[in-house]
């Protein structure tokens, strides 16, 4: 199980990342997002929610 940790913790650093524009920290890919990720632009709904505009 531990090698597994770390297997996925250093492809986890790999992985594309944006910054939110609302809350200014970094948010890597999950697989949801495969199809979307170009059009991804907030963190989490939360942040999409508060954006009242910012693009």
């Amino acid at each position: 199980m531990a090698e597994r940790r770390t297997k996925v913790a250093g492809l986890k650093s790999r992985l594309p990342f944006k910054t939110c524009p609302v809350c200014n920290r970094p948010f890597s890919w999950r697989k949801k997002w495969r199809r979307t990720w170009d059009r991804v632009m907030y963190c989490s709904d939360r942040c999409r929610r508060s954006s009242s505009g910012v693009r």
